[in-house]
């Protein structure tokens, strides 16, 4: 029970990665049928996508702490110092992330707002409940 546990957390994590059934198989000894049938199990397939999220939100946040010293190697490149093809790649840089981050911003702002709304009619006597 040990063994399958080992390789499950090691079928999880590679297919977690993307690895394709074949090369998830190869990489935990283990024939290309095990997979698939593990694949069916609904536990097992939370797993790799919890897994999955998890990578996604740690990457997410790497991102994030590193966004600041883009910024502003992106604002040293517009400045005059800087060859105009240069600058002018920085400016777009930044107005098309700028944007792209109101626009995030705007629809984060509006789900919650939804949120709030859908809770409200729950919450509400005779509330919808689903």
């Amino acid at each position: 029970m040990v063994a399958r546990k080992k390789n499950d957390d090691a079928l999880v994590l590679a297919l977690a990665c993307g690895a394709t059934v074949e090369a998830a198989a190869r990489q935990c000894d283990l024939s290309e049928r095990t997979v698939y049938t593990r694949l069916k199990d609904p536990d097992f397939q939370r797993r790799v996508k919890q897994v999955r999220t998890d990578m996604v939100r740690r990457s997410a946040g790497l991102l994030s702490a590193a966004s600041g010293e883009a910024v502003r190697t992106l604002l040293a490149l517009m400045k005059d110092a800087a060859p105009p093809a240069v600058r002018l790649g920085a400016a777009k840089a930044v107005l098309e992330l700028g944007m792209r981050i109101r626009e995030l911003a705007e629809l984060e702002a509006e789900v919650r707002e939804l949120e709030a709304k859908v809770n409200a009619l729950k919450a509400a006597p005779g509330g919808r409940q689903w």
